[in-house]
């Protein structure tokens, strides 16, 4: 694979129009142009609030957003375009499921089993569930490589596990972790699975029905799509037992001065007007991945990832968190650097352009078990190139010797 010459940059333009190498998609991905020109698009030729008018230009409207909800629940394998709820992000998707589902069916003395290396979008709404309804939480642990094992499992599996949150993919180590066996485990208990695929949906295939998956939750800005734009799936009968998170307008069917009666799925979890511009973005985004492919996308990304660990390997006093092997990065490297402390990293990296992500990843839990407060974390999508690769490890040999270690 050419890995220098790279036919998707010209589809990004602040790829093209900036002096900049990338290596932050992780925290949001660059935007292609067809992403762009679709929610101006939107906005240009249909902006009219879906649903809420029976004219012309509010069908228009209506027409484009079920659209892309529908391209979402192809892309997930989903059974029906109902269980596609729109979210501004997947921190607003997961606290959906926890004041909505696990608020109403947990109880004193039940389990939830959250993994250590979680995003805290997906710890802190059920740390708020465990306090507000006397669940327990227990923490699935990891090996220091990201490594999810069958005994770390089975330390933390029992029969008052009624709800598993983890991420498919860790946002420090970039490991795939087990959720086949995962999911497997909580329905033999009877419990559910909560999945955080924000670090998943942009990089590989996902099919609900084949995980079984209860609930998956992602964000559109890590996706190439605009920021305020999010997706939950849930199981239908799921989510018809949840009561509406936010209510207001546009989730109703009926309102009288005693109460209201909700809308069916999935708009009794759609209250106020929506990002519709940016679903549609969305819709769009999705389909530009699907133009390139996940096989390809994923050899890229592998091919990048396995070439800038070997030559962060090469820098002194460069220690990589995870696993030594490239392909179960998922595009993610973490590293800290002997004597220099990651903001440092970060910013004498931006002297030279180079944008990567410096602290705790929203992951101090995870820090914490790691014994290391922060770390500095480049992450790569398909877009980037050798080169890219190539002048973040010379700046990353410079910042060594600004700080006084000879390379």
């Amino acid at each position: 694979m050419d890995l220098q010459n790279n036919p998707y940059r010209k589809d990004f333009p602040l790829l093209m129009e900036q002096e900049v190498v990338y290596l932050d998609s992780s925290a949001t991905s660059q935007r292609p142009s067809c992403v762009l020109e679709a929610e101006q698009e939107f906005y240009k030729t249909a902006n009219a609030n879906p649903l809420r008018g029976l004219y012309e230009l509010s069908m228009k409207a209506t027409e484009e957003v079920e659209h892309s909800r529908n391209i979402v629940k192809e892309f997930l394998h989903a059974k029906e375009s109902c269980e596609i709820i729109f979210t501004r992000n997947a921190t607003e998707s997961l606290n959906l499921v926890a004041y909505s589902y696990g608020l109403t069916h947990l109880k004193a003395g039940d389990e939830i089993i959250v993994s250590i290396m979680e995003h805290h979008s997906n710890m802190l709404p059920w740390q708020m569930v465990a306090k507000q309804t006397g669940a327990i939480i227990k923490y699935l642990e990891c090996d220091f490589d990201g490594t999810i094992t069958q005994k770390h499992l089975d330390d933390v599996f029992s029969e008052r596990t009624k709800l598993v949150a983890v991420a498919h993919v860790s946002n420090v180590f970039g490991r795939i972790n087990p959720v086949e066996t995962i999911i497997s485990m909580a329905h033999e208990r009877g419990a559910v699975v909560v999945l955080d695929c924000a670090q998943s949906a942009p990089h590989m295939p996902i099919d609900v029905q084949s995980l079984d998956a209860d609930f998956v939750a992602f964000s559109g800005h890590k996706l190439l799509a605009p920021m305020g734009i999010g997706v939950l799936y849930g199981k239908k009968v799921l989510l018809e037992a949840m009561p509406p998170f936010l209510v207001g307008g546009e989730m109703i069917e009926s309102v009288t001065i005693d109460g209201a009666r909700y809308a069916e799925l999935p708009y009794k979890f759609e209250a106020g007007t929506g990002n519709a511009g940016g679903a549609v973005a969305l819709g769009k985004a999705i389909t530009y991945l699907q133009s390139i492919g996940f096989e390809q996308i994923m050899e890229r990304e592998h091919a990048l990832t396995t070439f800038a660990l070997e030559q962060l390997k090469e820098v002194k006093g460069v220690h990589v968190l995870g696993s030594d092997r490239g392909e179960e990065h998922c595009g993610i490297l973490t590293f800290t650097l002997d004597g220099v402390h990651p903001h440092d990293v970060s910013s004498l990296l931006d002297l030279d352009h180079i944008a990567v992500r410096a602290g705790h990843h929203c992951a101090q839990p995870l820090m914490d078990y790691l014994k290391v407060s922060s770390t500095t974390r480049a992450s790569i999508a398909f877009y980037n190139t050798k080169d890219d690769i190539e002048r973040f490890i010379e700046s990353l040999k410079k910042v060594r010797r600004i700080m006084g270690y000879e390379q």
